[in-house]
């Protein structure tokens, strides 16, 4: 019988259920566990310096392996630090724990010093919370927690730790737990099989097909089999921003993403579908728009792990209620020796598509002039090409993130990394310095703004602690620019406190931290930098690129229209 404190049952149950890295900072209620961490070497703490990076960071390692990031803080403030953090986790459906010290037991209630009911503040954005009464609960409780966060539709469980739960007196036995037992809690594993029965046959028969799935598709590693099922059809695909790399984008049946900022031929092939299938996806309203004008032809089958997500916004004609790997796996079980009803139909949609896409071949942008500043889709494209289109890239939020997902192509899932439901500034630095801790041989990029880069800007003081070759790539247009958009669009360009009137001098900030900088302010410049850039992957380097602070984000869908309601420059629109 091996007999441990709390505290130690926490380090020796991270070890044993394989956790590689927990993000955190230290504070009182939390010091026992920490105390703890320091006495083994298996598990490696890496010390943030803002526990909502700590939240990020772990967001980041997450979603790249598909592992439940972890993290420790401490209570009252440091938990309420992390609340951000968690809420873009449960947005985004990515499996993360979250453990809070907290005020000892008898002390609760008692408006304590450093005390926060993290439980009730944090109840809307988890999946699920717990509270530790005994230390004996321990191990039972931290296996609940990571097999909740992982399975199902994944996201965020919060465990609250009182103080004396931890304590280095009291020792308990400890065994870790290899099975868990949760009665009301049973996630689905596959799907009904007359429900994907009619959803084939609605596809054999379908004249303007096409995909729409997301980060379902992601998070379920379904991305191979939903690529061998969208060649075996040959229908068109789209995916939501989340979903970006779930297909890959480089090939001809993949119209790229669609929505708010999506591109012109997938929102209109979407409009004028008489079939969409739905896989991993929730009909949010940047993509839906109007849902009273929302693809007025289309049948819909929809298929989600979470059942409530199925018809909340857009009611399905065909739901399907299971994991995608599972349901994609059996329709193309269901699939083989059948073909399509309306070959020349489908022929026919696709000349359609290819149609949409020549019209807006060359006219994306207006390329940047000799003389003029740079365009920021110039910055990416060049991104793209001297990455060849295999790096992980992180951003933030804002204009920024757009240009990044319109012009970098990824034809991996798992590489695309961004705050899709909550759009949180400052996610993108610590997210990428969690990847970069996973995948030390891996390119690595943060594409941020100046705006977004100054909330989380002090994680360089981690990165100078515990290594990390992130590449920043700051498109600086002194503004924030997607704030500045909607004003020139819906304020008759009333630019009310979106200007950054008093930046730093980033190379010098940089520089202070040990790092290299580069700035560049012509197109001449780019590629010279981007080499310098990413001549060694495990050097942290930070580009300044001065962009057009005059440049919009197009296409942009008109606000309450139809998905083929957009904005294609600043003098088009459909």
């Amino acid at each position: 019988m091996e007999l441990l404190s709390g505290a130690d049952m926490i380090a020796r149950f991270l070890q044993d259920e394989g956790v590689e890295y927990i993000y955190g900072y230290p504070g009182g209620a939390a010091l026992h566990i920490y105390d703890a961490l320091f006495r083994q070497d298996k598990v490696k703490h890496i010390l943030v310096r803002h526990e909502q990076a700590a939240t990020h960071a772990a967001d980041g390692y997450a979603r790249a392996s598909g592992k439940p990031g972890t993290v420790l803080v401490t209570s009252g403030p440091g938990a309420t630090n992390a609340v951000t953090g968690i809420a873009t986790a449960y947005m985004d459906s990515i499996p993360m724990v979250v453990l809070c010290g907290q005020v000892m037991s008898h002390l609760i209630g008692d408006d304590a010093f450093q005390e926060t009911d993290i439980i009730g503040v944090t109840r809307p954005i988890v999946k699920h919370s717990f509270s530790i009464k005994h230390p004996t609960e321990i191990p039972e409780v931290l296996k609940k927690a990571y097999y909740l966060a992982a399975t199902g539709r994944p996201g965020p469980v919060v465990v609250d730790i009182p103080k004396d739960m931890t304590a280095p007196t009291e020792r308990y036995e400890y065994v870790y737990p290899k099975k868990v037992r949760l009665r009301s809690y049973n996630p689905v594993t596959r799907g009904h099989t007359g429900q994907i029965k009619k959803a084939v046959e609605l596809m054999l028969k379908a004249k303007r097909p096409v995909f729409y799935t997301g980060g379902g598709v992601v998070t379920g590693r379904a991305s191979e089999g939903l690529t061998d099922l969208v060649k075996r059809l040959g229908f068109p695909i789209t995916t939501t921003l989340m979903g970006i790399g779930s297909y890959p984008q480089s090939d001809r049946q993949c119209l790229g993403w669609l929505g708010m900022h999506g591109s012109y031929e997938s929102n209109m092939a979407m409009h004028h579908a008489d079939l969409i299938i739905a896989i991993g996806a929730r009909f949010d309203d940047r993509v839906t728009n109007n849902t009273s004008k929302f693809c007025p032809t289309a049948k819909i089958i929809h298929v989600d792990i979470d059942p409530s997500s199925v018809s909340k916004t857009v009611r399905a004609d065909v739901p399907i209620v299971g994991p995608a790997a599972s349901v994609i796996d059996e329709m193309i079980s269901l699939l083989q020796g059948k073909e399509a009803a309306n070959p020349e139909a489908l022929a026919e949609w696709w000349q359609k598509i290819d149609g949409w896409r020549e019209e807006r071949r060359g006219k994306l942008y207006e390329p940047s002039q000799p003389g003029e500043a740079i365009k920021p889709q110039e910055v990416i494209e060049a991104l793209c090409r001297i990455t060849r289109g295999e790096a992980y890239v992180t951003t933030d939020v804002g204009q920024h993130q757009m240009f990044a997902a319109q012009y970098y192509k990824f034809d991996k899932p798992n590489r695309f990394i961004t705050s899709g439901g909550l759009g949180t500034m400052g996610f993108g630095f610590p997210a990428a310095m969690g990847i970069k801790q996973n995948f030390p041989d891996e390119q690595v990029i943060c594409v941020t703004g100046e705006g977004s880069f100054q909330m989380m800007m002090q994680e360089l003081s981690t990165c100078k602690q515990f290594g990390g070759g992130v590449k920043i790539v700051n498109l600086n247009n002194a503004s924030l620019g997607m704030v500045r958009q909607w004003q020139d669009l819906n304020y008759k360009s009333r630019h009310a406190h979106s200007y950054m009137e008093s930046l730093p001098d980033f190379q010098k900030l940089i520089e202070s931290y040990g790092f290299t900088a580069l700035k560049v302010e012509t197109l001449e410049e780019l590629e010279p930098a981007l080499e310098r850039t990413f001549a060694d992957k495990h050097e942290l380097v930070f580009l300044d690129v001065a962009v057009d602070p005059h440049e919009h984000v197009y296409p942009m869908q008109v606000p309450l229209g139809s998905m083929r309601d957009m904005l294609l420059s600043k003098t088009e629109r459909t």
